[in-house]
């Protein structure tokens, strides 16, 4: 597919300041970067666009202190004939996050925007605009889609390494001018602290940037909040979030390695005092609230949820899953009868009815877990298992169950073009599913994509569970565990959706933009 050229992608970072260079920031500058300590409000941690749609999309901005949020919209980056939005009034209660809604925008067209920190006391004190760019989503397919998808930043203690360049991965994303970016989810690693240096295979040293919030595992709130800051010291990710608009889950590292509710930690982990994850999780979708734009989930709001649907014109529709929160325990995954399963029920019905209405050439199932890769869960020592499949080959048992009645439900209601998209397992590959090949068989064959990590230890491909039949057509994995970035097997994935033919295109690529692998699927066709 021609993707079209727009201008000013590159160029939208003129307002935006520049990040700390030190290697450790004092703890009392933890809230603010030191060259945000002057006499007007500072947006150091750049801008965000998310959940866009047709005719709106959410801002985000961080301040060093208590300011108004305004925004102001174009056509053009001369910001010639600007339309304003006065924002929120943000300060310590969301950590001096804000977030501003826009409406009434015209759909399919770039719209650029900065956004101003007035002093709340004279809104004629205003610190440096910071820009951003976005496109809103199309009514019409001429114009076809471009997405990219990965997962998994900062893992197992590889954090931002000013050596190699920082998060060298969103620069190469960047590059290819998506109409959005899709994170499958482990945006923070709140788990894994990050020490100043570490030893790689060949003697050489690893040097991280790091602060006080990332030198132990993540409890309380401000230390939640300290994760994500952390990422955004990165000026990569920064120019990355003002050039495209995410849509953003979650899954385990936001709160805590293989979490489920309910689950109590061993006494015998002295990295934690606090021993609910319960606790530990309210706390951290309360951060990640307030440091992503995600309309659904409104900073504070308990009633708030991470699934939806995001909807890209006639061509596309994502269904972003939430397979952390409602899931049952961690087990060994081998009942017979599973009516909670990895989903819920709840969320279950909502997707079924979802993709019934969903009217999309494409259907793109965002899962933070893959479906017939072996996750275990040896945490704590316990054999259980951590995502869907269990390693028997043979029907449907445990969180399976779920997995079939939806697989079930799409082929007898003749859903067409369903694509499934993870992270979460530290390689890349592509699985075909086909019932010939499979123990259970009512379903349709389909694809299923994993692509990241992002900037996080790299590890060898899962074994595959045969009981929907997957067919490992595609992977790139190392022999080894826990390789660093500096060791290559980081990658992210491409889509492209032809607006004219209606072909669904995915590419697998290296960290640097390397192709590895493609795959051009056909609009509604069975069986493919």
């Amino acid at each position: 597919m021609a993707h079209p050229s727009l201008p000013g992608r590159r160029s939208v970072l003129r307002g935006s300041l520049v990040a700390s260079a030190a290697l450790a920031l004092p703890s009392s500058l933890r809230a603010a970067p030191a060259f945000a300590l002057s006499g007007r409000p500072s947006a150091g941690w750049g801008v965000q666009a998310g959940d866009v749609t047709a005719d709106s999309g959410l801002i985000w901005v961080r301040s060093d202190r208590a300011a108004r949020m305004i925004v102001e919209t174009s056509a053009t980056e001369s910001f010639r004939n600007a339309r304003s939005w006065q924002g929120p009034l943000i300060g310590a209660g969301t950590d001096f996050t804000g977030r501003t809604r826009l409406h009434g925008l015209p759909a399919g067209e770039q719209i650029h925007y900065r956004v101003l920190l007035a002093d709340p006391d004279d809104p004629r004190r205003t610190g440096e605009p910071v820009t951003g760019t976005f496109r809103t989503t199309p009514v019409g397919r001429r114009r076809g889609v471009r997405f990219l998808w990965s997962g998994d930043l900062a893992g197992q203690g590889w954090g931002i390494n000013p050596d190699l360049g920082g998060y060298r991965i969103y620069d190469a994303m960047g590059k290819l001018d998506p109409d959005f970016f899709l994170c499958s989810g482990d945006n923070i690693y709140a788990d894994g602290p990050i020490a100043a240096t570490a030893t790689l295979p060949d003697g050489s040293t690893w040097r991280n940037i790091t602060t006080e919030e990332k030198s132990k595992v993540a409890e309380t709130l401000a230390e939640y909040r300290g994760n994500f800051r952390y990422n955004l010291l990165d000026e990569n990710l920064k120019k990355f979030n003002a050039q495209v608009p995410a849509i953003i889950q979650w899954d385990d590292h936001e709160v805590r390695n293989n979490w489920y509710p309910g689950e109590v930690i061993a006494g015998s982990v002295t990295a934690y005092t606090e021993k609910s994850v319960d606790v530990l999780a309210a706390r951290a979708r309360r951060a990640f609230s307030e440091y992503f734009p995600i309309s659904t989930l409104p900073p504070g709001d308990r009633n708030g949820r991470v699934y939806r649907v995001m909807r890209h014109g006639p061509l596309l529709d994502v269904f972003v899953l939430d397979m952390r929160t409602y899931r049952n325990a961690n087990s060994p995954d081998d009942q017979s009868t599973d009516p909670v399963g990895i989903m819920g029920a709840e969320q279950l019905e909502w997707l079924k009815r979802e993709l019934a209405r969903s009217r999309a050439v494409w259907k793109v199932i965002a899962a933070d877990m893959p479906l017939g890769l072996v996750v275990p869960d040896a945490t704590e020592g316990r054999a259980n298992i951590e995502a869907v499949a269990q390693g028997d080959p043979g029907a449907p048992l445990g969180r399976e169950l779920q997995i079939a009645e939806l697989l079930r439900f799409v082929k007898h209601h003749k859903i067409t073009g369903t694509v499934w998209l993870t992270a979460d397992v530290h390689h890349t590959s592509a699985q075909h599913y086909h019932p010939s090949r499979a123990a259970f068989t009512d379903f349709e064959p389909f694809w299923e994509f994993v692509s990241g990590p992002l900037n996080a230890g790299a590890f060898p491909a899962n074994a595959l569970d045969a009981t929907f039949g997957p067919d490992r057509v595609f992977v790139k994995a190392p022999v080894d565990s826990n390789v660093s970035p500096a060791g290559g097997y980081q990658f992210f994935g491409q889509v492209d959706i032809d607006g004219d033919s209606g072909e669904l295109t995915v590419r697998l690529r290296e960290q640097d933009g390397t192709l590895l692998f493609t795959q051009t699927l056909q609009p509604g066709r069975v069986g493919q």
